[in-house]
C-alpha cells in the first residue's frame, strides 16, 4: 500500500496515531513491532491435573495467569498429538489477561456469553475461570468459524458448554439472559502486527472507523441480554482509541452501564486506559510480554427494558420433557452420569448437565446450536458408535473402554486419518491414548482398526518432521517434583 513506511513496515497514519497515544515511548514501541512474537501456550488445567506430565522444554510462567506460559521456541504444534487432544491450547498470553479478570469479578456459577467466540482462546479463558456450576455458551456469526469453535471446545473436554452459529442482534431475543458476557470485538487488528502481516496490509483509518462501527453495533444488539447488574467484558486486540476507550464510553452514556475497577500487580506493565474517565487496561509489547489488547469491565446499572427474562421461569414451561427415561445403555459411558440428563438428537445421544438442562433446551429454541453437553455417540443397526467429543470428554469413564497406547509414529498417522493395526488389542471399539492421553477411537476388527477420528479434523499437512515436538514427557521418579 503507498502509505506503508519502508523503515518500519507500518502504515503512516498509524505510526501518527501511536505517537499521539505514547508520545515518548513510541520508539520502544516500534521496535517492540518489528521483532518477534513471543510463544505461549495454556494449559487445560483440568486435563493436565487428571494426568500430570512433566515440560521437556524450558517454559515461563504468564503472570497473570494461573496456566499460561511462555515457551523459548516454537515447535511444531501440528505434529504434538497433545495439542490434539486438548491437553494445551496455543494462546497469545496477552489475551490470558481476561481469565485473570472473570477470576476478580465472579464468586457465584454464573451463565456466561462469548459473544465472538471463534477460534476458541477466550472461551478457554473463560471455561477455566467461571465458578463450578457455570455454563458457557460460545457462539460465532461466521458459519464455518463456528465449527473451528466447535472443535477447540470439544477437544477441551468440558461438559457444561453450548456453541451457537448466531448474529449479536439475536441474543436481544432472549432477554436478561446472561450474568456475564464477552465481547471481543471483531476489530482493525493493529495488536496483531507482529505477527500477521495480512492485518497491516488490511489496515487503514477507514477501515478502524468502519470496525469502531460496527462493534457498537454489537454492543447495542447484545446488550438487552446482559441481565440488570450482570458484567459485560469489552475487549479487542487494537490500540486506538476509537475502537477502545471512545466505545467504552457510548456504552456507558448511550447503554447505561458504569465502569467496574479490577486491581492488578503494577509489576505486569500493564497500561491504564488513555483516557482518564475510562477504567480500562491496555497491553503493549513494550511494556508486557504480549501482543496488544484492550479490555474494560462494564456493569449494566439499568432495565431501561423492563421485559421478562428469558429464561424465568414462564419462558420454560415448553413441551414436554426430550429426556430419556432408559439410560442403561449409555450411564456408564460418562464418570458421573447422575449429573447428565441424556436425550437423543437427530440420532446423536448427548449428555447435558442436569443443572442446566432446561437451560441449554430453552436457549436452543431460540438460537442455532451447534453443539451442547457432551455428544456420546450414535446407534448404526445394532452397534453403537462412540463419538469423538466422547473421548476428548473430561467426563469419559475410565473403564467404558479398552485402552491402546500408541507410539508418536502411530499417533501421527491417526491423527491423519489413516488406516493403523494393532496388535494384542481386543475386538471392538478401543480407546488410542498418547502418554496416557485419549487420543480417539478405533473400531478394531482384527486384521485392521478403521479409524473413527473426524474427518474434518485431520492433519493434512504432508510435512514430516525429522523428531518429534516434544513439549511433554511422562513423569518418572527422577523427574524434578
Amino acid at each position: 500500500m503507498h502509505f506503508i513506511n519502508r523503515s518500519t513496515m507500518l502504515p503512516d497514519p498509524f505510526i501518527l496515531s501511536i505517537r499521539s497515544l505514547l508520545r515518548d515511548e513510541t520508539e520502544p514501541f516500534l521496535s517492540s513491532v518489528k521483532g518477534p512474537a513471543p510463544v505461549s501456550i495454556r494449559l487445560n488445567p483440568l486435563k493436565t491435573a487428571r494426568n500430570p506430565l512433566a515440560f521437556a522444554l524450558p517454559v515461563q510462567p504468564v503472570a497473570w495467569s494461573e496456566w499460561g506460559c511462555y515457551l523459548d521456541e516454537r515447535p511444531a504444534f501440528t505434529f504434538d498429538p497433545l495439542f490434539h487432544s486438548g491437553y494445551y491450547y496455543v494462546q497469545e498470553a496477552s489475551s490470558m489477561f481476561l481469565e485473570y479478570l472473570v477470576r476478580q469479578v465472579t464468586e457465584e456459577p454464573v451463565i456466561c456469553l462469548d459473544l465472538c467466540g471463534a477460534p476458541g482462546g477466550k472461551s478457554l479463558s473463560l471455561l477455566s475461570a467461571l465458578p463450578e456450576g457455570s455454563l458457557l455458551v460460545s457462539n460465532e456469526v461466521v458459519r464455518q468459524r463456528s465449527h473451528v469453535l466447535a472443535e477447540t471446545l470439544r477437544k477441551s473436554g468440558y461438559p457444561n458448554v453450548m456453541v451457537t452459529n448466531n448474529e449479536a442482534v439475536d441474543f436481544a431475543t432472549i432477554p436478561s439472559s446472561f450474568d456475564l458476557i464477552l465481547v471481543d470485538a471483531p476489530c482493525s487488528g493493529e495488536g496483531m502486527f507482529r505477527k500477521d502481516e495480512t492485518a497491516i496490509m488490511e489496515w487503514s483509518p477507514r477501515n478502524v472507523t468502519r470496525c469502531a462501527v460496527r462493534q457498537k453495533d454489537i454492543l447495542r444488539d447484545v446488550w438487552p441480554a446482559l441481565k440488570p447488574g450482570g458484567l459485560l467484558l469489552y475487549s479487542t486486540c487494537t490500540y486506538n482509541t476509537a475502537e477502545n476507550e471512545e466505545n467504552a464510553l457510548w456504552t456507558v452514556r448511550q447503554l447505561g452501564a458504569e465502569f467496574a475497577e479490577v486491581a492488578f500487580d503494577p509489576e505486569w506493565g500493564i497500561t491504564p486506559a488513555c483516557y482518564p474517565e475510562v477504567k480500562g487496561y491496555r497491553f503493549f509489547p513494550h511494556k508486557t510480554r504480549g501482543e496488544g489488547l484492550f479490555v474494560t469491565v462494564l456493569r449494566k446499572t439499568t432495565t431501561a427494558e423492563a421485559a421478562t427474562p428469558f429464561l424465568s421461569g414462564k419462558h420454560k414451561k415448553r413441551r414436554a420433557t426430550p429426556f430419556l427415561k432408559d439410560i442403561s445403555p449409555y450411564s456408564h459411558l460418562l464418570h458421573h452420569s447422575d449429573r447428565f440428563n441424556f436425550m437423543e438428537d437427530r440420532s446423536q445421544i448427548l449428555a447435558l448437565p442436569s443443572c442446566h438442562s432446561e437451560t441449554i433446551l430453552s436457549l436452543a429454541e431460540r438460537l442455532h446450536p451447534v453443539t451442547m453437553g457432551v455428544g456420546l455417540g450414535e446407534w448404526k443397526g445394532r452397534d453403537f458408535i462412540p463419538s469423538h467429543p466422547l473421548a476428548m470428554s473430561l467426563e469419559l469413564q475410565a473403564t467404558a473402554f479398552h485402552r491402546h497406547e500408541v507410539s508418536w509414529e502411530e499417533a501421527i498417522a491417526y491423527l491423519r486419518n489413516e488406516v493403523i493395526s494393532l496388535t494384542d488389542t481386543p475386538k471392538g471399539f478401543v480407546l488410542l491414548t498418547y502418554l496416557g492421553e485419549p487420543l480417539g477411537f478405533v473400531k478394531n476388527v482384527g486384521s485392521r482398526a478403521n479409524n473413527l477420528y473426524p474427518a474434518a479434523w485431520r492433519i493434512r499437512s504432508g510435512y514430516q518432521p525429522d523428531a518429534k515436538p516434544e513439549l511433554f514427557r511422562q513423569m518418572s521418579r527422577s523427574a524434578d517434583p
